[in-house]
Formats: C-alpha cells, structure tokens, sequence
C-alpha cells in the first residue's frame, strides 16, 4: 500500500503556505506598526491553539486502543498497590 503524501506536501497545502506567507508579508510591511504593539499577545493566544492542535496524537475521544490502555493502567495500579501492602505487612 502506498503511502499518500501529507496535506502540507500536496499541491494544496504548498499553496497554503505561499498564501499565508503572502499575507503575513503585507500585514508586516503595510500594516507593521498596528501590529507589532499587539505581538506579545498574539504568541500568548497562539499557547491554547497550539495546545488545541498538538493533542492530535494523544488518542483523546476514541474509545478503541485507549480503553485498552486504560484498563492496563488500572491492572498495574492494583498489583503495585497489593505488593506494597504486602512489603508493609512485613515490616
């Protein structure tokens, strides 16, 4: 099976960039004086956006391999908790 481009790598997402380049050039030459004042706020609204967009791979709201894993947890949890009352009751 081949494997299919990512969206950044295909004809639309190059476009994208060159778009979003184009527009950050102009806001920054014509308009930079307007923006520069607000900058540090911008990079603090990017944290929650980037936050939002970065927890892609972390398997938040699919209930396949993530309920498994979580039942693991659960299952590590109890043996350690029982082997550690067990390590006390010897002492």
């Amino acid at each position: 099976m081949a494997n299919k481009p990512g969206y950044w790598n295909s004809l639309h997402g190059l476009t994208t960039i060159v778009l979003i380049v184009a527009a950050l050039y102009f806001l920054l030459v014509e308009h930079g004086a307007h923006v520069f004042p607000y900058l540090p706020f911008l990079i603090i609204l990017l944290c929650p956006l980037m936050h939002i967009f970065m927890h892609k791979g972390h398997g938040h709201g699919k209930t396949g391999n993530g309920e498994h894993q979580h039942q693991d947890a659960e299952e590590a949890y109890r043996r350690g908790l029982e082997e550690g009352r067990k390590e006390a009751d010897r002492k």
